[in-house]
């Protein structure tokens, strides 16, 4: 990834030579008449695209795209460039005056910004007549399609993301074991990770065992909702919503996270903490409380706490209901990136047609018990049975990802009609796991979710600035947990991050939020 100041001066290079090429692109479509843009009924249309991927790419001349050029009759050229490399490389193209029909944007990180700025500059098509059209458009959240607009009108097709975020879980049989119930309040919550650490819940007579998990950066996120959570949810006395790590909400967080380390509650060096440390932590059974997810977990890790401990079951903690009255966890960002159409290709309806196609093809969420090879869809997607993929255990196992039509697809994420339609536990193998996960699942389709007004805005300054104002906070609040500086140091804190950058941040989002008239809002 390049130096964050690289990617700005890259940005302003560009932007003159991005307005010449806007043009230079729209003139190569415009040259064509109204009737003539339109397409002749048959015509093979040449469709350019280009994405990211973390993966080797497929073959450029692989029998899968062959497949896909012989179903839609089209000539299809399909560019992968690795995600690390994807925001110079795009950049580059954009101002090269040959802009590809079909672009991939992530939804965080630069290359969301370019998003943001290439459609300010006309770049784009919007596609607001195309939306209502689409048979998955109903699937997608309202706050997502709100993500996708600039100034008002909608330029790109999300990418699927799962709509709920990493939330809190507990092991149920510690509860079980010392007769207490899953918590619904910080007070709950302060009793059961006590007794957590000094009441042997795993009956093995050994003080061994402590309440949470916690890590590096102040992971988990133990807010047990959108009130004390790091969203857009609170406002400063200036009516601007304000980052919730800030807030004087999150500030409760802190002071019970600092009672339970004083108490030997909380991972002892807990700031030196990785992710994988903190997963060993929980998964070999030493504590109680961390956090889980409907997709993403690791059988290896449930099976390694069974090994442990056989009689180990693990349940989400629902949201806590906060004084404002609000009862529910925010969303998740809810979408991996999007996906964008040239300008060039205004009104040639049949070949937009034709990239529509490409992503409904790709948008197809097939229930895991129909992926077999009698779907037929599911059949061609994955290269045909004994091609492209095989059957083992009954499920689909690629055997060649060139001979796949979907590995060449710019967005080849199914998109369920709702998150719980996505049965993720169809993906796991241990029977804990499965059954925590379904319970995830209910858990969230049985609550409010908060979506942050911010989710798609832009903050240059936060693009800038926003890791090293993070830091500043993330690092006093571990100070403060772990007693090196007393919590009494709030307004210290917070005054360091608006003087530095922050305020800027609040008047950017605030004035993004303003113009695309936005809230906060629950779902």
């Amino acid at each position: 990834m390049m130096p964050k100041m690289k990617h700005f001066f890259m940005l302003t290079t560009i932007a003159s030579l991005l307005i010449f090429a806007i043009g230079c692109s729209a003139d190569k479509g415009s040259g064509n008449t109204d009737s003539s843009k339109k397409g002749k009924e048959n015509e093979t249309h040449k469709i350019n695209a280009i994405g990211y991927t973390w993966s080797e790419p497929p073959a450029k001349d692989g029998d899968g795209l062959k497949m896909l050029n012989e179903k839609l009759n089209i000539d299809y050229d399909m560019q992968f460039v690795p995600e690390s490399e994807y925001n110079e490389k795009l950049s580059a193209v954009m101002a090269s005056g040959d802009i590809p029909d079909m672009i991939a944007f992530r939804s965080q990180g630069p290359t969301r910004l370019n998003y943001y700025k290439f459609a300010k500059q006309g770049a784009f098509m919007p596609l607001d007549e195309y939306i209502d059209k689409l048979e998955y458009k109903d699937y997608i959240p309202s706050h997502v399609w709100e993500a996708m607009k600039v100034d008002g009108k909608i330029y790109g097709i999300p990418t699927y993301y799962p709509a709920y975020t990493l939330t809190p879980m507990i092991r149920k049989d510690w509860l079980d074991q010392l007769g207490l119930e899953v918590p619904t309040n910080f007070e709950e919550l302060k009793e059961v990770a006590l007794a957590f650490t000094n009441d042997d819940p795993d009956g093995n007579g050994k003080k061994d065992t402590y309440g949470l998990v916690l890590g590096s950066g102040l992971s988990p996120d133990y807010s047990f909702g959108a009130y004390y959570s790091g969203s857009w949810y609170h406002k400063n006395d200036e009516g601007q919503y304000i980052p919730g790590l800030i807030s004087e909400e999150r500030k409760e967080v802190v002071e019970m996270l600092h009672d339970l380390y004083a108490d030997g509650a909380v991972t002892p060096d807990f700031a030196l903490m990785s992710h994988d440390d903190t997963n060993k932590e929980f998964y070999s059974g030493k504590a109680g409380i961390y956090y889980g997810t409907q997709y993403g977990m690791s059988d290896p890790n449930m099976e390694t706490l069974v090994e442990i401990h056989p009689e180990a079951e693990v349940v989400p903690i629902p949201p806590f209901k906060a004084p404002d009255g609000s009862e529910g966890y925010p969303f998740e960002i809810g979408y991996l990136g999007l996906v964008a159409f040239s300008k060039a290709d205004v009104g040639n309806t049949e070949k937009i047609g034709k990239m529509l196609e490409i992503l409904r093809l790709g948008k197809q969420f097939i229930p895991w018990e129909e992926r077999n090879p009698d779907h037929q869809d599911f059949d061609w997607l994955n290269g045909i049975e004994g091609q492209g993929y095989e059957m083992e255990d009954e499920k689909a196992k690629t055997i060649d990802k060139n001979n796949q039509p979907k590995s060449y697809l710019i967005d080849a994420r199914g998109w369920p009609e709702t998150p719980a339609a996505a049965e993720d536990w169809n993906s796991y193998k241990t029977p804990q796991l499965i059954d925590l996960v379904k319970k995830f699942s209910e858990m969230h389709e049985g609550i409010e979710h908060y979506a942050d007004p911010t989710a798609g805005l832009i903050s240059e300054v936060d693009m800038d600035k926003g890791a090293d104002l993070s830091q500043i906070l993330t690092n006093a609040q571990s100070k403060m947990i772990g007693g090196e500086m007393p919590i009494t140091d709030w307004d210290k804190m917070v005054k360091e991050y608006l003087s530095k950058g922050g305020q800027e941040v609040i008047d950017e989002y605030n004035e993004a939020i303003k113009e695309n008239n936005r809230e906060g809002i629950w779902e």
